[in-house]
């Protein structure tokens, strides 16, 4: 077997292990799960900012969807500690499309000779400084992706750290719990929702909302924090006995005019 073989097999079979012990399967669902790789972009600022935007949108975006990876997400920080960043959101069913995906688009000879700007720029002028991925499943209670109406909007990608496993557990349990419906109940319209399988930090779990505009989304937030319900929720014992989340990563995002999503 080759050891690139070997080891997108064993990440792959690793992966679905942790997902059948994941806590977000706390719940049954009769839809497959997706799984979500997310990626971060650091463009160097102008030229490596181009070069990712034609990159994404006339390479790795058609060749994705020709391999069935659709409604692939580009977005670009407008709040956020680091500027500019770019993030990149796959998702599939199949986790071992996902894993293999850069080795199966290294050996499309079209593809690289198409992409060879950015895929081949010399390292005195790269395209970015770093990438960082993530490869999260996504809650039984919110299975699969779901991409809003075409239109002008903003989203938030928010990310929950947890001290230990079982506080993060207990986290998703709160989604499962009630947060999805009253998250929907004040105006929030729900992207993913995704346990951390492999990332930096981990327990943790990353959720995107998506919004009309600034307003809209600071007039949800103040009806959420207000709920009756969620102040029950908030306040259940098997929630509120510790601090079951101890960082959040705050992110407001717009999408690149060729986003899917």
């Amino acid at each position: 077997m080759q050891r690139r073989t070997f080891l997108t097999t064993a990440i792959a079979a690793g992966a679905l292990a942790a997902a059948k012990d994941s806590p977000a399967q706390s719940s049954p669902s009769a839809e497959p799960r997706e799984y979500y790789q997310l990626r971060r972009y650091l463009p160097i600022r102008g030229s490596g900012e181009k070069l990712c935007a034609d990159y994404f949108e006339h390479n790795l975006i058609p060749a994705l969807n020709r391999r069935g990876i659709n409604n692939v997400g580009v977005f670009s920080v407008d709040i956020g500690p680091l500027t500019p960043t770019l993030y990149v959101l796959l998702s599939s069913t199949d986790l071992t499309k996902l894993v293999n995906i850069r080795g199966e688009l290294a050996k499309d000879d079209d593809f690289m000779k198409a992409s060879a700007s950015f895929w081949a720029a010399p390292a005195s002028a790269p395209a970015y400084s770093r990438v960082e991925s993530q490869l999260l499943v996504a809650f039984t209670g919110h299975p699969r992706l779901t991409p809003p109406p075409k239109g002008k909007r903003i989203f938030q990608l928010r990310t929950y750290e947890s001290p230990t496993d079982r506080d993060h557990t207990r986290k998703i349990e709160m989604f499962h719990s009630g947060e999805f419906e009253i998250f929907a109940k004040a105006g929030a319209r729900s992207v993913f929702y995704g346990d951390t399988l492999i990332g930096p930090r981990t327990p943790s779990l990353t959720y995107m909302l998506t919004f009309e505009d600034m307003a809209h989304l600071e007039d949800t937030w103040d009806k959420f924090r207000n709920d009756p319900d969620w102040k029950k929720l908030s306040a259940d014992p098997r929630f509120s006995f510790e601090q079951i989340v101890n960082s959040i990563d705050n992110l407001v995002l717009h999408p690149a005019d060729y986003s899917q999503i």
